[in-house]
C-alpha cells in the first residue's frame, strides 16, 4: 500500500488539546469489522461488548518528563532537549534529540536555569537532530535522576500548541476547577496501569481507563493483563516514503511475560475476545507471536511495522484512539478493522467531530 493511502482532511479544531473531564466519558465509535456497521457510544459503554474469559491487554510503560529547556553556553541560545533513553546509568550518557539542531556540536555544554549544578555536554552526533549527552552533575547516582526528572515537563506531542486565549482557558477551568495545566498533564498522560518508567510518549489508548471502568470490567468477568513496550519517539515520526514496504520504524523496547502469555492462552482456549489496548500492545504481541501462532514471554526490542494487509494471530478485537492522518498508528488501526471499513469510519468520526490525538476519542475494532 502507499502513504498517500492515508491521507485525510483533518480539521485542526478536532485535534484535541485537553483530555476529557473523565477517561471513560470520552467518546467511543464501535467498528464492527466483519460488516463495517458503526456505533456512537463512550468508553463507559465497554462493559455492554465484553463479558466472562474476556482478556484486556494494557501497556504498563510510564512516561517521565522527557523535554527540557537549556541554554547553550556563552551565546545563552535557548535549546529545547528531548530526552530519549538512558544509554549508560554509571556514565550518565543519555540519546537526545535537540531543536534548533544546527546550534549544537560536539562538545557544546548546556546549562539549566532551573538547577545550574546539571550541566549537559554533547559528545557524539547520531541524525540530523539526534545528539549523545553526557550530563556532568555533584548529585549522587538517583538523586541525579530525580533532579533531571524535575527540570523536565510532561512530553505532549507537537500537535497539542493550546494558545490560551480568553476563551479556551476559561473552558480549561470549568473542566479542571483551576488545576495548573502542567500539573493537570503530568496526572492525566499517564495511564493507571504506568509502572516501568520509560516511555516518552504515553499509550495513549490506555488513558481511556479509569479504575471504576476496570472494576466494572472485572465485575463482569473480564480477566487484564499487562505487557511493557516503551513508546518511543518514533511514534510521532512522519512516514517519508510512499512505498510502505520501505519504511523502516524504530526500535522500542519490550517486555512479556509468562503471566500474560498464560492468560491469552487460557482465552484463546475459551473462545473469548483478546482485546488488545492501542498500537504498541498490537505490535508487541504480532512481534513475539511464533510461527505456529503460540506467544511467548520475550523481553528486547521490536521494529515491528504493521499495516494493510496483515493477518493477526493474538488479538481479535482492538481499542485504539483515532490518529492523525498518514500515521503507522492510523495503519495498524486500518490493517486490524480493514482498509475501507477503517478509513469510512474516519470520514464518519471527522464528521461527527469525534476528537483525535492522544487525548482524543476511542474506537473499539469488534467483529
Amino acid at each position: 500500500m502507499k502513504l498517500s493511502q492515508f491521507r485525510f482532511k483533518l480539521p485542526e479544531e478536532l485535534i484535541a488539546q485537553f483530555p476529557a473531564s473523565y477517561p471513560e466519558e470520552a467518546r467511543m465509535m464501535v467498528l464492527h469489522r466483519k460488516t463495517g456497521a458503526i456505533e456512537h457510544k463512550y468508553v463507559k459503554d465497554l462493559v455492554e461488548y465484553f463479558g466472562e474469559n474476556d482478556l484486556f491487554i494494557f501497556n504498563d510503560t510510564k512516561v517521565f518528563p522527557a523535554r527540557l529547556f537549556g541554554q547553550k553556553e556563552k551565546t545563552l541560545a535557548n535549546i529545547e532537549v528531548f530526552l530519549l533513553r538512558e544509554l549508560n546509568h554509571a556514565t550518565r550518557y543519555w540519546d537526545v534529540i535537540v531543536d534548533p539542531a544546527r546550534k549544537i556540536r560536539v562538545g557544546n555544554k548546556l546549562f539549566f536555569e532551573e538547577d545550574p549544578s546539571i550541566v549537559a555536554e554533547v559528545v557524539d552526533n547520531t541524525t540530523s537532530r539526534g545528539r549523545t549527552f553526557r550530563f556532568l552533575s555533584d548529585y549522587a547516582e538517583y538523586e541525579y535522576i530525580e533532579r533531571l526528572y524535575a527540570l523536565g515537563t510532561t512530553p505532549l506531542p507537537k500537535y497539542i500548541h493550546r494558545p490560551m486565549d480568553e476563551e479556551t482557558f476559561a473552558a480549561y477551568n470549568k473542566v479542571f476547577r483551576g488545576l495548573p495545566v502542567e500539573e493537570m498533564d503530568r496526572e492525566r498522560y499517564q495511564s493507571i496501569f504506568a509502572r516501568h518508567i520509560g516511555a516518552v510518549a504515553a499509550p495513549a489508548s490506555c488513558l481511556h481507563f479509569s479504575k471504576q471502568i476496570v472494576k466494572r470490567l472485572e465485575i463482569n468477568g473480564v480477566e487484564t493483563a499487562t505487557l511493557t513496550s516503551h513508546v518511543g519517539l518514533g511514534n510521532f515520526k512522519a512516514i517519508e516514503v510512499d512505498d510502505l514496504t520501505k519504511h523502516k520504524s524504530d526500535s522500542e523496547q519490550i517486555s512479556l511475560s509468562k503471566v500474560l502469555v498464560d492468560k491469552v492462552d487460557k482465552a484463546h482456549a475459551a473462545g473469548a475476545h483478546v482485546c488488545a489496548v492501542g498500537t504498541e500492545v498490537m505490535r508487541a504481541l504480532e512481534h513475539v507471536v511464533g510461527t505456529g501462532g503460540q506467544l511467548k514471554p520475550f523481553e528486547g526490542w521490536t521494529n515491528k511495522f504493521i499495516y494493510p494487509p496483515y493477518d493477526f494471530t493474538v488479538a481479535n478485537c482492538f481499542f485504539a484512539n483515532f490518529y492523525m492522518p498518514q500515521s503507522s498508528q492510523l495503519m495498524v488501526s486500518a490493517a486490524f478493522g480493514g482498509y475501507e471499513h477503517t478509513m469510512h469510519a474516519y470520514e464518519v468520526a471527522v464528521e461527527e467531530g469525534y476528537r483525535f490525538g492522544d487525548y482524543g476519542d476511542a474506537m473499539l475494532i469488534i467483529d
